[in-house]
């Protein structure tokens, strides 16, 4: 059933982006009524509002701890218009019918991440906001509740189309986001209180988490939902929203950059949550074209990734390639316009935030939960077990092979010089598949393997990988090590000159 939004009460924390909402309203001559800094807000855009003092007859006390608990406005959000007792109580005590409330909630999840006092985070704990969502929410059927302010670009759109009217099925869709929001604050309390306070802990209670339904899952017959923060993540420069694949190799992607956090500038492209390409170089530019040049072919619709603010010439470079997603921590404003020029190309700036160091995976009738694979070897870490021992550049290729490797799908083999990725065998049945499929990739696109490196996920159980890897002139191979067979690998390094190093570290990824 439609209903036309006659009054509206609007309480909100942040005032950004409110301005458009409350003029739509007010020029569809819906009555307003406020509070505190948001009543002088609206006062400030010349438009009529009526404060919520007028309704309950008492100021803000407490400190601002109570301002709209009181009957004239709960009672106006909470009574049944369709009930003839309830219209009358209405009636009987001046209490108006509002019609629509937006509201949103104080920082808590903030204010707990900043550092502060536990006097300060107990300020923060809404009281009559979430009284406010829970209330509108629940009389659906005749009111509309507006939860956050990531939703009011939404509602104008809507009220626009329909004049300030809205079906019972847009209230009710509002409503169970509503609920969403005020699932996830007390989640956010619970977990303060309780003493959850990492990003792992968090994770557990992903149904606390803001909900996004996605277009589909991974493929269009499967439904799929975000539970998390993207904008925590990413502030979304260009594009549209990103599908479940979208967010899949985006992850992916943020794993691998991570690895050259605070390097000189890195580029990778994934496809299939596999890097196609990666590079390090003295320039944003050249690493990008580096790691293009790895496979042009997969990179072709991929999800492209930097640890650098991405220049114009690096930009006109980009701009080349048709790609779902760029993300980078910044984009200097001639090379953000230029990528801009593509329709559905996704530009993401990257923000801050600390990510969960667990994962977890629903299997069979439960779910198996692990640490994320967060060790990184060095040449520190890794030892010379044949009797020729890797160069000075050899190690920095096997370092920089096995970051590419430990983010690559099992079983998986990595050829590179430093700072380049040549080319990867990736999630085959078997080590020496992947090798050869390395081997042949990397000819195919016109890399020298003379002089190159290798990297394997796991331990060599014959020493046939690195035979075929020595006629292919790699000279160098790092492995976790741990065969029964390993001497005789090493044996045929020996004979062949080929240093071998190890690091106990199995990086297995499935």
């Amino acid at each position: 059933m439609s209903k036309k939004i006659q009054s509206a009460l609007i309480s909100v924390y942040y005032k950004d982006g409110l301005e458009p909402l409350v003029r739509l309203l007010h020029e569809n001559g819906v009555k307003l009524y406020s509070t505190g800094g948001t009543q002088t807000f609206i006062e400030n855009l010349a438009i009529p509002v009526t404060a919520a003092e007028e309704l309950t007859g008492y100021p803000s006390i407490f400190g601002g701890r109570v301002k709209t608990l009181h009957p004239a406005i709960m009672g106006g959000i909470l009574y049944r218009r369709d009930d003839a007792g309830d219209v009358a109580q209405a009636a009987q005590y001046n209490i108006p019918a509002l019609d629509m409330v937006v509201v949103d909630l104080y920082p808590f999840e903030e204010t707990v991440a900043s550092g502060a006092g536990e006097e300060d985070i107990i300020e923060k704990i809404d009281i009559g906001g979430i009284s406010l969502i829970r209330a509108t929410a629940k009389n659906f059927k005749d009111t509309l509740i507006v939860s956050s302010r990531a939703q009011y670009e939404g509602v104008v759109t809507l009220l626009s189309a329909k004049g300030a009217s809205t079906d019972l099925e847009d209230r009710r869709w509002y409503a169970g986001e509503a609920f969403g929001v005020s699932s996830h604050y007390d989640g956010a309390i619970n977990n303060y209180f309780l003493g959850k306070t990492s990003a792992d802990e968090a994770l557990f209670e992903f149904a606390n988490l803001p909900a996004q339904t996605l277009r589909y899952g991974e493929n269009p017959h499967q439904s799929a939902t975000f539970h998390g923060d993207l904008e925590q993540m990413f502030d979304k420069l260009h594009g549209k929203d990103l599908s479940y694949n979208n967010l899949v190799d985006v992850d992916a992607c943020i794993g691998l950059i991570d690895e050259f956090e605070g390097g000189d500038p890195t580029f990778a492209i994934i496809k299939h949550t596999n890097a196609c390409g990666v590079s390090t170089a003295a320039t944003a530019k050249e690493a990008y074209l580096n790691a293009l040049a790895c496979d042009p072919d997969s990179a072709f619709g991929g999800v492209v990734i930097t640890n650098v603010k991405v220049d114009l010439a690096t930009a006109e470079e980009l701009n080349k390639l048709f790609m779902e997603i760029l993300i980078a921590p910044d984009f200097e404003e001639g090379a953000l316009e230029l990528l801009k020029s593509k329709k559905n190309r996704n530009l993401l700036k990257r923000k801050s935030v600390e990510l969960p160091g667990i994962m977890f995976k629903t299997i069979l009738n439960g779910v198996l939960v692990q640490d994320k694979d967060l060790a990184t070897e060095t040449a520190a870490q890794m030892t010379t077990v044949t009797e020729k021992a890797p160069t000075a550049n050899e190690l920095k290729a096997l370092e920089f092979a096995l970051k590419v490797c430990k983010h690559t799908k099992s079983n998986t083999i990595v050829l590179a010089k430093e700072n380049q990725l040549f080319a990867s065998g990736t999630g085959q049945t078997s080590r020496i598949d992947a090798l050869r499929q390395a081997i042949e990739k990397a000819k195919h696109f016109g890399f020298d393997l003379q002089g190159a490196v290798m990297a394997s996920d796991a331990f060599f159980p014959f020493p046939d990988c690195v035979e075929i890897a020595s006629q292919a002139g790699i000279t160098a191979v790092v492995q976790p090590g741990g065969s029964i067979r390993d001497k005789d690998s090493v044996a045929f390094c020996n004979a062949n000159g080929v240093s071998m190093v190890t690091t106990g570290v199995r990086h297995f990824k499935h």
